[in-house]
């Protein structure tokens, strides 16, 4: 089962065991955490990449 963690003014952290699938429907490999971008503003979609500190980003 995954935890999910908003960060603050950041992304979503994603911990445990979980399966992510692209638009295609196929596995994206993945490690036991990832960060998930919130803000939109990443270049390395759907993982955040810390674009959020630029752009201003906050919740």
């Amino acid at each position: 089962m995954a935890n999910l963690n908003l960060v603050k003014d950041g992304p979503i952290q994603v911990k445990g065991s979980f399966e992510l699938k692209g638009p295609d429907g196929n596995p994206i490999d993945c490690k036991e955490q990832i960060f998930l971008c919130r803000c939109g503003a990443t270049n390395n979609k759907p993982f955040c990449d810390g674009s959020h500190s630029k752009s201003g980003f906050s919740d």
